[in-house]
């Protein structure tokens, strides 16, 4: 389980592909060497497995179906990353539960300054829609964010200038793809719902 609080942005420096799978390497200083082979590790929200590390970087692989669920895909050489490890179960819990399990792609449809910040637009297919409450949570690119507001397709969040800082959001522009995680609890109050109606 993540919270969705970034630890460190990684560096992407290699990318192989081999018939639908795609295996990535992130350098990242503070991350891999507390990295064990097998270890979880949330990239940009989905979690992976850390299948080769150095003492600066680690590998992880990602299957047909990760790359058609996230954006994983659209990473080149040289681009950041957002990096979480797993949560200690006698750390604190800062964010909000999240599985890194991506639900849906988002795409970012507005960018505006707001204050010192900044408010970004971003829209997301009908099924996930209802999941997403005003003020509620949500998880973009492995980031926990309040919803700011409301949209007829989409959501809002409205960003800190420490989150544009520390996170790749601050680099988001119109156009780009984002993995959206839902809520989980509004998963299972859904399903429990459901089965009673």
């Amino acid at each position: 389980m993540f919270t969705g609080i970034v630890e460190a942005l990684g560096l992407v420096t290699d990318i192989v592909r081999a018939a639908d799978n795609m295996r990535l390497t992130i350098a990242s200083p503070q991350i891999a060497p507390g990295l064990k082979l097998g270890d979880s590790i949330a990239i940009n929200g989905t979690c992976l497995t850390a299948v080769e590390l150095t003492a600066t970087s680690f590998a992880a692989d990602a299957v047909p179906e990760t790359l058609a669920k996230t954006n994983l895909g659209d990473l080149v050489e040289g681009s950041q990353v957002n990096l979480e490890r797993p949560m200690r179960a006698d750390g604190r819990f800062d964010g909000h539960i999240v599985q890194g399990h991506v639900d849906s792609i988002g795409t970012v449809v507005g960018v505006d300054p707001e204050g010192d910040g900044r408010r970004i637009s971003i829209e997301v297919a009908d099924p996930i829609r209802r999941y997403i409450v005003d003020k509620g949570s949500v998880t973009v690119d492995g980031v926990s964010l309040t919803v700011a507001a409301l949209a007829e397709h989409g959501f809002q969040i409205a960003l800190i200038p420490h989150t544009l800082e520390v996170t790749i959001l601050g680099q988001r522009q119109i156009g780009d793809r984002v993995n959206i995680e839902i809520d989980v609890i509004a998963k299972y109050v859904e399903r429990l719902v459901g089965e009673r109606t």
